[in-house]
């Protein structure tokens, strides 16, 4: 097994849901997308953001687009303008979880 940072398989786009961050990841082949879907789940994603993630963290599926979506609830300290928090919409997430290490065959 060798360790590989989402970045390698996958992009992201990252965003805000009022006080809740989404990130999409979207893989770059079916083969990839199979392991995401593994690998991916929400209670990995909610311990990987577990200094911002105070809320629950839901996954949403879309093979159509080898992606798949996370909604990270209460993780933007309120959201928009009621946040002191340097990334209140929640822009940098996706690269963030880019950054998660995984371990592949």
């Amino acid at each position: 097994m060798a360790k590989i940072k989402l970045a390698d398989i996958a992009q992201a786009r990252s965003g805000d849901k009022g006080d809740g961050s989404n990130v999409g990841i979207f893989a770059h082949n079916q083969a990839d997308y199979e392991f995401l879907k593994e690998v991916l789940t929400p209670e990995r994603v909610k311990q990987h953001f577990a200094k911002i993630c105070k809320g629950d963290v839901v996954r949403y599926e879309a093979p159509n687009l080898l992606a798949l979506n996370f909604i990270l609830h209460d993780s933007l300290g309120g959201g928009g303008s009621e946040s002191l928090k340097t990334d209140a919409q929640g822009k940098t997430h996706g690269l963030a979880l880019l950054e998660m290490e995984v371990e592949r065959a």
